[in-house]
């Protein structure tokens, strides 16, 4: 598929077309850090933001990255806390203007009706290419496996090292990633945090979070605790992170990935 890639600083009348309708689970979208920060991303770093449109310039792929300060004090390395974590740093450093040493992919997204046409990997592509093109020497990313939701009793430092027969990654977007230059560094444990009372988890999942302890959820990487006497349940998701040491040449896309929404995912 014929698909020109910009950057949102590029192409800022694009903005109103960014936010297509995805396939995010609706309890994913009530993490309380993403639901203050994520949607400022790419009006705060549209330098930092991909889109791509078809011939007729319309948009059918999004990338989300931010800059941050790795090396900052209290720092150094990649955290545990994953996605939310380099939400809060990024918009934490901007504020205070703290000069970022990193970025962080935070989502790409493709539209439904253009699924499985390697979207995803270009989206990659582009989003290396945007950083590199600015000065930076490494992307990394907090990555939710695409397929870690069909086992979600398994723990995620048994599933992200997992391999097929050809040693790539048995996760079609884990193996996207290491395809693109890729290397799978370690798991943030608490990557993403959804707390709720009952009530919204049933709202959300269309499940009687009635029962005390593990709830498997659909789209759900781990089970969420239920908590029946204290009327909550929390999802707490692992994620894996991989680090993109940025080459001087640029890569093409690459085939094979997995066209949903990713979070850097």
């Amino acid at each position: 598929m014929d698909v020109t890639f910009s950057t949102l600083a590029e192409r800022p009348e694009l903005a109103a077309s960014l936010w297509f309708p995805d396939t995010w689970p609706e309890f994913v979208l009530n993490d309380l850090v993403g639901w203050a920060h994520f949607g400022r991303v790419a009006a705060t770093f549209p330098e930092f933001t991909v889109v791509g449109t078809d011939g007729d310039g319309e948009v059918v792929v999004r990338g989300h990255s931010a800059p941050f300060a790795l090396a900052a004090p209290g720092r150094g390395a990649l955290p545990a806390g994953g996605w939310d974590q380099v939400l809060l740093w990024a918009f934490s450093d901007h504020r205070r203007g703290v000069l970022p040493d990193t970025v962080s992919a935070l989502e790409v997204a493709v539209r439904s009706d253009r699924l499985g046409r390697g979207l995803s990997a270009a989206a990659l592509d582009a989003l290396r290419e945007s950083v590199r093109a600015r000065g930076f020497r490494e992307l990394v990313a907090p990555v939710r496996p695409t397929g870690k939701h069909r086992e979600p009793a398994t723990p995620m430092a048994e599933y992200a090292w997992r391999t097929r027969e050809d040693g790539l990654p048995a996760d079609p977007w884990l193996r996207t990633h290491v395809r693109a230059g890729g290397v799978i560094a370690s798991v943030a444990p608490a990557s993403m945090t959804v707390a709720g009372s009952l009530a919204q988890w049933r709202e959300w999942t269309g499940l009687p979070f009635d029962e005390e302890g593990p709830v498997e959820v659909p789209g759900g990487l781990v089970p969420v605790r239920c908590e029946p006497r204290h009327d909550h349940a929390v999802y707490v998701e692992p994620n894996v992170w991989v680090r993109h040491v940025l080459a001087p040449e640029p890569r093409g896309a690459r085939e094979g990935d997995a066209d949903v929404a990713h979070r850097a995912t």
